[in-house]
């Protein structure tokens, strides 16, 4: 059993006071609270659940093989994702077929002009769909990197990967701005 015992007084020396009647510190049990606080850390951490974590799958290419992707350039959108906002070019960089400049945050028209685009290239290239290249520029963050994948997924399309900005595109995308 736990108990707590607290410190009892000195007896008196004085004479006068002989007579006087002795009090017993108290004690208490502490039995009832330390089964009551385990109880209770018992309860909390069986009906808690932890975070599960969000993950992201990614499919990278095999690097047995060499051999460069041949891709249809009518097919291609590329997504250049800046700071806060986003630039969609249709088809090669050098050679757009269509450019949208947009200086609104990502989340809210891309992946309306994503479907708008796909629809066009579905009814162009006899039923295939979009393919869809992020391309991140330098001062772009993990967050609009992110929030760019889910617009896409969210939109239907199949077909996106992540890509580098190479020397050409990152002079091309300089002239424009």
């Amino acid at each position: 059993m736990a108990e707590l015992n607290t410190k009892q007084s000195a007896p008196s020396s004085d004479t006068r006071r002989a007579r006087r009647v002795r009090k017993m510190s108290p004690k208490v049990d502490l039995t009832a609270m330390v089964d009551l606080a385990f109880l209770l850390i018992t309860f909390f951490m069986l009906t808690t659940s932890l975070n599960k974590p969000n993950t992201l799958d990614v499919a990278l290419p095999d690097k047995s093989t060499n051999a460069p992707i041949e891709l249809d350039e009518n097919r291609i959108v590329n997504v250049l994702i800046h700071h806060n906002s986003y630039s969609i070019i249709h088809g090669n960089m050098a050679n757009p077929i269509q450019v949208i400049e947009q200086v609104q945050p990502l989340s809210t028209h891309l992946k309306q002009k994503i479907v708008e685009i796909n629809k066009v290239i579905n009814a162009t290239t006899e039923g295939k769909n979009a393919i869809v290249l992020l391309k991140p520029t330098d001062e772009a963050n993990t967050r609009g990197i992110i929030t760019a994948f889910d617009e896409i997924k969210s939109s239907g399309i199949k077909q996106y990967m992540l890509s580098k900005l190479n020397p050409q595109e990152r002079d091309l995308m300089l002239v424009r701005r």
